[in-house]
């Protein structure tokens, strides 16, 4: 018995050359367009306006910090007993209480 493989067609060589041709340009393209996008992303403009913070900011009695966000023109702290505390970022003040259940 013969156990060679059967022979392949020039047609079925040159749709598999063509095929991978083409695969090949396909990742190309691919990976320039993400390069593209990730200098375009990086390369954006800065803040215009720096960051400006409150010279301090006072907790509530016996409250601790777990986390902090920062907003637009707000401050957000999550304290361990449960809330966030929404202060103003220019005075430190605080704007709002919000009790998480």
């Amino acid at each position: 018995m013969d156990d060679s493989p059967p022979p392949v067609s020039p047609a079925t060589l040159k749709f598999l050359a063509r095929l991978v041709t083409v695969l090949t340009a396909t990742m190309i393209v691919g990976v320039v367009v993400i390069v593209a996008l990730l200098v375009i992303r990086f390369s954006g403009e800065e803040r215009t306006q720096p960051l400006t913070l409150p010279d301090s900011i006072t907790l509530p009695e016996g409250a601790r910090t777990e986390a902090v966000t920062f907003g637009g023109d707000w401050i957000a702290v999550v304290t361990g007993d449960g809330r966030i505390l929404i202060y103003d970022r220019t005075t430190g003040e605080i704007r709002q209480s919000i009790a998480i259940e």
